[in-house]
């Protein structure tokens, strides 16, 4: 097994997660496993979770920070957290832990895709990797609510919620790329309440 360091932990984390571990069940057989989940803004989103070390994935790269603590990598988000630090953060108003990566995800038109999941995976992924970061410059984000055979629902929120281009927006824009990249998909529908926007182009009385 490899001891090769990904996640590096201070002092101070290392000893917040041991007291934090040991008000669980077996504290001591405990590992703890950092896992990229996605992706928020320009940023990984990760969960941190304490999990039995003899049952890690295959995958799973181990490294011994001290304390008696294990930290668990998985494989396929090596690359993404190589290099970070957990720490507690520097603001005393801010609880819990702080995880600093220098690294960020992959966004925009060159953005490499994974569609080898489901075609709500895939949608998600597009919809993260490439419209959002391209909707961004104009402080608006599209969310995915469903998918329903071959129609995607969306919403659009901060500035393409209420904007008189939202319909522009996701009939040229996000419908027209995700048929293009994705086999499954015929349509896209919105479903944003825009009456509540800051910009609404429904008129209220």
């Amino acid at each position: 097994m490899s001891e090769r360091e990904i996640v590096t932990v201070t002092e101070a984390a290392l000893e917040k997660v041991l007291e934090l571990r040991a008000g669980e069940d077996e504290a001591e057989q405990l590992a703890l496993r950092i896992e990229v989940t996605g992706v928020q803004g320009v940023d990984f989103s990760y969960d941190l979770a304490f999990e039995v070390l003899s049952e890690a994935d295959a995958d799973d790269l181990p490294t011994h920070v001290g304390g008696g603590l294990t930290v668990l990598t998985p494989g396929k988000d090596v690359a993404k957290l190589e290099g970070a630090t957990l720490d507690l953060p520097s603001n005393s108003n801010q609880a819990g832990l702080v995880l600093r990566n220098p690294n960020r995800p992959e966004l925009g038109p060159n953005a490499t895709l994974d569609l080898s999941g489901t075609l709500e995976e895939q949608v998600q992924e597009v919809l993260v990797k490439r419209i959002n970061p391209s909707i961004a410059a104009h402080g608006g984000y599209a969310e995915l609510v469903r998918v329903e055979g071959s129609t995607v629902l969306v919403k659009l929120g901060g500035g393409c919620q209420g904007c008189g281009m939202a319909n522009a927006t996701v009939t040229a824009g996000i419908e027209k790329t995700l048929i293009e990249l994705l086999d499954g998909v015929e349509n896209v529908v919105d479903i944003t309440d825009h009456t509540s926007g800051e910009n609404p182009y429904f008129a209220t009385t």
